[in-house]
Order: structure tokens, then C-alpha cells, then sequence
């Protein structure tokens, strides 16, 4: 970098204008593009003679430099257009082995404009770094000079979400939904000491504890229009406990609730959740519920550790990005100017990115192809703000709603490799993902799941027995706190099933990798520091059982979340995550 510098300082020593900020700029994009400073010269020479002012009476003022990035990343994006067209023209086998030179791609050579001033472009130091963007093939980033990370990024995805979809079997979603209700049951037999579970669909005298999965009446789940309710409602155990029989339930007058947060004066129930029950089934054809034991709660991370790094700030926002009205994308731009001038250390974007249910894109009224808008309204910006804050990260997660993905299902894979732009700072995850920056411990997704529970969940009332203080914690009669809380205590992403007839058109759920929607891995049993769920209903930041909970909300209503971490220390994770959520006006950006 030092010889960067003295080579710069050199070229631009006679120009008025330069200074060491100046200097200090050039030498980072020569360093994240891999250019030389005398090609960095030759550029610039260029750009004053197109702006028609003369070589003697030229002058860098603030925007110099910004000028000079801007020309070099329209020329990479034009060089990737150019190898696409080559590798996709008739004939383009024949004209590899005739061997295109480098010059017919305009890379690692100089050639005269117009204006009669040497250009010069790329000089790739290697045969790899010779691709300027995924998009333009494969290989490595170009940008691998941008240096280290303020901060650590670790994913704890399995790997496993890229699969084949519509090759599952019946039996494989059977055994999926027996799997989740077994492994709950030993949860629930290990917390309260249960030497045996029972069946409820076997008559007893005696009182005994089941586990299974609440269920709507077969009849009920048929119409769109019937809401779980206690007479509709059905327990279904698995093969093992109960040869997966569905029973139907009611509860006592003087049911009783045991273990749970303190304060919630009830329990609530919706479809698919996983429960534990005590009562008996007297053989009038139901099971007769006496106390609701509340599922064992995920251990928390109370006190920050050393394995907690330094201090960092995060931009959170999900979309859609762009009103029903047009494809311009102009709730995104405040987005992405705050980028620049606050420079986080990462930047978490949720799609959709290009929403299939946009009534423009489901006409077909539009030009462009889903990875041009893309590369045009997301890519090419990022990049403006990694050129700007060099040691920043960027995460994009897909949406089952964007067309840039194949894998329309949920749980999802991520993002193409050819999404990123060739930019090892851009990373692309899963849908669900979990990931650690500096220790602290995330767990986000794009499905709307608060407002699906928030359609589906019945709350009995029910009096406490043994419940414990939340602590740091929301009121828990807090209705968002305790949907997410739903999330936490049923360890899953998306605990609904079925999905609601209405909203089945939202989330095409993938029932046989149940697996990947786990909230934890299984060899885990600890919650994360942080839950983003984004949905519909109003933003908002919240402490639940010491996990701090966010909604963005969408950025079509102008809204995101700002998330700083204070670093390691003695107090409790939760205490050193500090998040604003609202208007971007509203959070000084």
C-alpha cells in the first residue's frame, strides 16, 4: 500500500486539488480493484476530457474520486455483460478454442478513446480474478483485497436447504411430524420428571401426561373460514404414544396452566403446536384437560463472554422494497444513502428483492430480466457501500416470493453465487438463517409467521401454578412478545400446520425438512440472542424471556432497524443490544 501511495502521490502531485484524502481514496480502489495507479491516472485522464475541460486547467474537488469508482464499475458490469453475450452466442465453443484475446474483452490491456487519452482498464493479477463479476461466470471475488471484517461472521446453516423439493414421500412427511412431537415428548419427560407418558386416546381413571399436536376438526380445516376454537379443537399424538390417533380435547372450567412466564394468566394454542397435558380420558370420547404444562423454555445467554468480540452496528430491513404503483424502487433509496453516510459494520437485507406478487411483474409489464433490476437496484449500490466502508458486510436472505431463486419453498436455499456480484463481503443465506457476528447469536427469516400465528392462535384463560418471572422481559400479556415467544418455546421458525387456507399462497411448507426449520440446532439448547421476524403488523423491538426480538417491518412503509452492540462485558447479552425500529427519518439517518 505504501508504494501505492508514494505512485499516486507522484501522478497527481502537479494537480490542484490533491491531498492526502484524495490519495488515501485512490489507493482503495486501486487495492479493491486490483488496479495500478497508473491505470487509476489514465481513467481520470479520461474523465476530464469527457466533461470537456482542458489537461492543464484540471482540478479534484470531493467528487473526484467518486467519479473515478463510478466509471470503473460501469466498465466491470459492461465487461460481465460482454463475456455473458460471448459464452451465450451460437458458436461461442468454436470461438473459445479460436481463443478471444484479452483485448476483445477489454481486460488487462489499455486501448485510445475517442478523445485520443489512454483508458486503462483491469489489470487482473491472476487468471481467477480475471472474472470481474459472478454474474459474468464463475470464480472468485474481485473485490478480496477490501481487507478484514470489523466484524466476525460465523453461519450455523446446515447446508442442507439447497435441496430437491417435490421428490418427497408421504411417509417421509408422516415421519417428519411424528419426529417433532417424539423429540418434544422426551423434553417435556426429562424437565417435569415424567417416568411415562400417556395415550390419550385410552381411557384411564388415573391422570396422566400426554404430548401431541393441536389440531383442527377434519371437517373444520376444509373451510377457510373456521377459526380453531374449543370445540373444533383435536389432539393428534404420534405413531409411538398413541399410534397417531386424534382425539378431541376440552378443557376444565378450572384449568390450570404450570411453568410458564408469569403474568400470562392463560395459554395459547393454534395449529400444529406442540403440547403437553395433563388430565384423562374418562371414555366419553375426548380427552379431559386439568392442567397445561408449559414446554421447557430454551437456556439463555445471560452474561456476555469472551468469545463476544467488539463493539459493532447493524442496518436491518426487509421487503418489499418497491410500492405496488412502480418498479423504481424509491422506498429503497433513503435505505441505501443512509448506508453510505453511517457506514454500519453489516447490513442484514431481507427479500423479497424482486416480488413475484408485484402486479407489474405478474403482468409482465416490464423490460428488464429479475437479475438486471436486481444487479441495477441492489447490487450495484452495495457496492458503492463496501467502496465506502471497505470492511463491512453485507447478508441478503431470500424470500419464497422472489423470482431470482428456483427454490420456492420454505425452508429455502439462498441466493444464486451469481446474485453477489462477485463481492466475498456480500454473503448470501438461507431462509431461515443463523449466523453469529462477534459471539452474539441471530436467527432471522422473511416468512410472515407472527401474523399467520396471530390469524390462527386461540388463548384459553387458564390460573398459573409455579411460574417464573420474565425478568428483563415485556409485559407477557404483550401480544407481539408472546407470539414470539411461540417461537422460542416451540423451537421453530414456523410452527404452524397446516399453513391457514387463506395464507397458504404465502408459503409453500416443505413438511419433510422440518429439521431445517429448527430455531437452535438440535445438539443446542440455547435461544438466540437475537430473533428478526419480519411481518405486517407494527415494527417494534422487544425483550421476550432475554432474547431481543425485532420486526423491520417493510421498507415499502418506510420503516427498518437499527441494531448497535455495546461489546463485550458483565451484564446480560440482552442489556448490550441496544435496536431502533421505525422511519429512517426517525432513526437520524
Amino acid at each position: 500500500m505504501a508504494s501505492i501511495h508514494d505512485s499516486l502521490r507522484v501522478k497527481f502531485e502537479s494537480t490542484p486539488g490533491c491531498d492526502d484524502a484524495f490519495i488515501e481514496r485512490c489507493a482503495e480502489i486501486c487495492k479493491t480493484y486490483n488496479i495500478s495507479p497508473e491505470d487509476l491516472y489514465f481513467k481520470w485522464e479520461v474523465l476530464v476530457l469527457n466533461r470537456g475541460n482542458a489537461i492543464g486547467g484540471r482540478i479534484i474537488d470531493a467528487n473526484t474520486a467518486g467519479a473515478i469508482q463510478q466509471s470503473i464499475q460501469s466498465e466491470v458490469a459492461r465487461v460481465a455483460l460482454n463475456q455473458m453475450k460471448f459464452k451465450t452466442e451460437p458458436g461461442s465453443a468454436r470461438k473459445a478454442r479460436g481463443g478471444p484475446s484479452a483485448s476483445m474483452l477489454g481486460l488487462g490491456s489499455r486501448i485510445t478513446s475517442g478523445a485520443g487519452a489512454r483508458v486503462g482498464l483491469i489489470q487482473p493479477k491472476t487468471e481467477e480474478a480475471a472474472t470481474p463479476m459472478r454474474a459474468a461466470g464463475v470464480g472468485s471475488s474481485l473485490f478480496t483485497g477490501a481487507g478484514p471484517s470489523r466484524v466476525q461472521f460465523r453461519t450455523l446453516d446446515s447446508g442442507k436447504r439447497s435441496y430437491k423439493y417435490m421428490y418427497e414421500k408421504i411417509s417421509e412427511r408422516s415421519e417428519a411430524l411424528d419426529d417433532r412431537i417424539d423429540e418434544f415428548a422426551d423434553l417435556v419427560r426429562k424437565h417435569y420428571g415424567i417416568p411415562d407418558l400417556g395415550d390419550p386416546a385410552a381411557s384411564t381413571d388415573d391422570e396422566v401426561t400426554v404430548v401431541g399436536r393441536i389440531t383442527l376438526d377434519a371437517e373444520a380445516t376444509s373451510s377457510a373460514n373456521v377459526k380453531l376454537n374449543e370445540s373444533s379443537i383435536f389432539l393428534e399424538s404420534s405413531r409411538s404414544m398413541g399410534s397417531g390417533v386424534r382425539v378431541p380435547i376440552r378443557f376444565n372450567p378450572e384449568v390450570k396452566t404450570r411453568g410458564g412466564p408469569k403474568g400470562q394468566a392463560g395459554v395459547g394454542l393454534f395449529p400444529g403446536a406442540i403440547v403437553a397435558l395433563q388430565g384423562r380420558n374418562g371414555g366419553g370420547g375426548w380427552f379431559s384437560v386439568n392442567t397445561v404444562l408449559a414446554l421447557p423454555p430454551l437456556q439463555s445467554s445471560l452474561v456476555s463472554s469472551p468469545d463476544h468480540g467488539g463493539a459493532f452496528s447493524m442496518m436491518i430491513a426487509s421487503g418489499p422494497y418497491t410500492p405496488d404503483a412502480e418498479l423504481s424502487y424509491t422506498a429503497l433509496q433513503p435505505l441505501l444513502r443512509s448506508l453510505t453516510t453511517q457506514k454500519p459494520a453489516v447490513v442484514l437485507l431481507l427479500g423479497p428483492f424482486i416480488d413475484t406478487s408485484h402486479p407489474r411483474i405478474k403482468s409482465g409489464d416490464v423490460d428488464a430480466l429479475p437479475e438486471d433490476i436486481f444487479r441495477e437496484r441492489f447490487i450495484e449500490p452495495l457496492q458503492d457501500f463496501l467502496m465506502a466502508s471497505p470492511d463491512s458486510l453485507v447478508l441478503l436472505v431470500p424470500s419464497v416470493r422472489d423470482m431470482l431463486t428456483s427454490h420456492a419453498v420454505f425452508p429455502q436455499g439462498p441466493l444464486d453465487p451469481s446474485c453477489h456480484g462477485g463481492d466475498s463481503r456480500i454473503k448470501l443465506l438461507p431462509n431461515p438463517t443463523r449466523f453469529t457476528l462477534n459471539g452474539v447469536s441471530f436467527a432471522a427469516s422473511s416468512v410472515d409467521t407472527l401474523f399467520h400465528l396471530r390469524k390462527e392462535e386461540l388463548v384459553r384463560r387458564a390460573q398459573e401454578v409455579d411460574s417464573y418471572a420474565i425478568g428483563l422481559s415485556v409485559p407477557a400479556i404483550d401480544t407481539m412478545a408472546n407470539l414470539c415467544r411461540h417461537l422460542l418455546q416451540q423451537r421453530s421458525f414456523y410452527p404452524v400446520f397446516p399453513t391457514p387456507l387463506e395464507l397458504s399462497h404465502e408459503i409453500n411448507l416443505d413438511v419433510s425438512h422440518l429439521d431445517e426449520l429448527r430455531l437452535v440446532p438440535e445438539s443446542d439448547e440455547t435461544a438466540p440472542d437475537v430473533l428478526i421476524v419480519t411481518s405486517r403488523l407494527k415494527h417494534f423491538s422487544k425483550v421476550v424471556d432475554h432474547t431481543v426480538a425485532v420486526n423491520p417491518s417493510f421498507m415499502t412503509k418506510g420503516t427498518c432497524a437499527k441494531l448497535e452492540f455495546a461489546g463485550s462485558g458483565d451484564s446480560s447479552i440482552s442489556e448490550r443490544i441496544k435496536v431502533e425500529v421505525g422511519k429512517i427519518g426517525e432513526l437520524g439517518l
